[in-house]
C-alpha cells in the first residue's frame, strides 16, 4: 500500500509507528459489525484494516478537513472500501460499530482523548471493542485507569518501544 501525505496531517513523513504497531495487533471482536477509526488522519490506519478485513464495513473520521481528502485518496488509490466523513469527533456518525480503532489527538489534551473513549463507548454495540494506541509517556497509565472507569473489560495487548496497545471491551 501506498499513501499520499500532506502538510497539516499527523505523521505526514511516514506511518508512524504506533498506528504500524496498532493495525498490525487488533483482531476482529467476536461480534459482527462495523469498525470506526477515529481521527484517521491521511488514513493508514483505517485502510489497512479495511483491507486486512474486507468482510467488514469499515468508516474513518477526521475533523480536519485536509486529512479527509487525503484519506478518500488513499482508499481509492488503495482500493479499500471505506467511508469517509469529515467529523468533529463522533458528530456525524452514529450507529453501533463493533469495533472502534484509534490513535487519539493527544496534542489536543487529555480531556479531548477522554472525550474519544467515552464517545466510543457510546458507539460499540455489546461485547465491542475499543482498540487504542498510546504512549506511557503520553498518557498511558491515565488512558488505562480511565478506560477501566468506563468498561468492562481492559487489558494491554502489547507493550513496545513505549507504546501500549489497549483493548477495552464493552460488557
Amino acid at each position: 500500500m501506498s499513501f499520499l501525505t500532506d502538510r497539516g496531517v499527523f505523521s505526514k513523513g511516514d506511518i508512524d509507528f504506533g498506528s504500524r504497531l496498532l493495525a498490525e495487533t487488533f483482531q476482529l471482536p467476536e461480534i459482527d459489525g462495523s469498525i470506526l477509526d477515529v481521527g484517521c488522519g491521511y488514513g493508514p490506519l483505517g485502510i489497512t484494516i479495511s483491507k486486512a478485513f474486507p468482510n467488514r464495513e469499515v468508516t474513518m473520521i477526521d475533523i480536519n478537513e485536509r486529512a479527509v481528502g487525503l484519506a478518500k485518496n488513499n482508499a481509492e488509490r488503495n482500493d479499500a472500501k471505506v467511508t469517509v466523513v469529515q467529523s468533529d469527533l463522533f458528530e456525524n456518525v452514529s450507529g453501533n460499530y463493533a469495533a472502534v480503532i484509534t490513535n487519539p489527538p493527544i496534542r489536543a489534551g487529555k480531556q479531548i482523548v477522554h472525550n474519544v473513549f467515552s464517545g466510543a463507548y457510546s458507539l460499540l454495540s455489546d461485547e465491542g471493542e475499543l482498540w487504542v494506541v498510546i504512549q506511557k509517556k503520553q498518557g498511558a497509565p491515565s488512558a488505562l485507569e480511565a478506560l477501566g472507569e468506563q468498561f468492562g473489560e481492559v487489558e494491554t495487548v502489547v507493550k513496545k518501544k513505549g507504546y501500549y496497545i489497549i483493548k477495552a471491551k464493552k460488557v
